[in-house]
C-alpha cells in the first residue's frame, strides 16, 4: 500500500471545538502563509500580516466561546488524534438588523495541507450541514473561481451558484474572482452517493 493509500484509508474522528486544540490550530493557521507564497491560487483569504500570538489566542477565545454558546456550528475534524479540518457555520450578522438575516449561516472550512484530498472535507461539511438543520435554513460560501475541485464537491454537496464576485481578492498584483454559492437547508438531504470514512466520535 503506496503511503497516499494509507493516508486515504484513514478514519476520521468527527468532533467538537476543544481548548487543548488551540496550539495546533495555530500552527496551522500560520502555515498558510507559507502555503499561499507557493501558491496564489489557494482559496483561503488571510490577515496582511501573520497574526502575533496575543491575536490568536484571542481569535481562539472568540471561536471557543461561540462553540459554547451557539448559534454556531464548529466541527473539528481529526487524524491520528491530531486536528486536521475544520468547518464553522455562523450567523451572517450583516447590516443594521442582523436578526433579519438570522436564519442565513456563513460556512467556513479549513484542512490542514497534508489532509486534503482525502475526504475530510466532505466528511466535515456533511456533518457540520446536518447540525446546521434548525439552527439555519439557508448556508452560504465563496469559492474561488479558479478552485474547480471545491465548486464540485459543494455542488455535490447541494449548493448552487447564485452570484459572481469579480475581481473580489487581490493578491500579489493579481485579481481573482469568487462565486457565491448557497444551500437551501429547508429542503437538504444528504447525497447518496457521498462517501462518509469517519467515525461520528463526539
Amino acid at each position: 500500500m503506496s503511503v497516499s493509500d494509507a493516508a486515504a484509508s484513514r478514519r476520521f474522528v468527527l468532533r467538537g471545538l476543544r481548548w487543548e486544540d488551540a496550539p495546533a490550530w495555530r500552527q496551522v493557521y500560520l502555515d498558510l502563509y507559507d502555503e499561499v507564497k507557493e501558491n496564489p491560487e489557494l482559496g483561503l483569504t488571510l490577515q496582511e500580516r501573520r497574526p502575533t500570538e496575543a491575536e490568536e489566542v484571542a481569535w481562539f477565545s472568540d471561536l471557543y466561546g461561540r462553540s459554547l454558546k451557539g448559534p454556531d456550528v464548529i466541527v473539528v475534524g481529526e487524524v491520528d488524534g491530531h486536528p486536521a479540518g475544520l468547518v464553522t457555520i455562523a450567523p451572517a450578522r450583516r447590516g443594521a438588523s442582523p436578526w433579519e438575516n438570522s436564519h442565513v449561516g456563513i460556512l467556513g472550512i479549513l484542512v490542514a495541507r497534508r489532509h486534503r484530498g482525502h475526504g475530510l472535507g466532505e466528511a466535515l461539511m456533511l456533518r457540520a450541514l446536518e447540525e446546521a438543520r434548525g439552527r439555519f435554513e439557508w448556508v452560504r460560501l465563496t469559492v474561488f473561481s479558479v478552485n474547480s475541485g471545491a465548486r464540485r464537491l459543494y455542488e455535490r454537496l447541494g449548493f448552487r451558484t447564485v452570484g459572481h464576485l469579480e475581481a473580489e481578492v487581490k493578491r500579489n498584483g493579481r485579481y481573482l474572482d469568487e462565486e457565491l454559492m448557497s444551500l437551501d437547508l429547508r429542503s437538504w438531504k444528504a447525497p447518496a452517493d457521498v462517501g462518509r470514512r469517519a467515525t461520528g466520535a463526539r
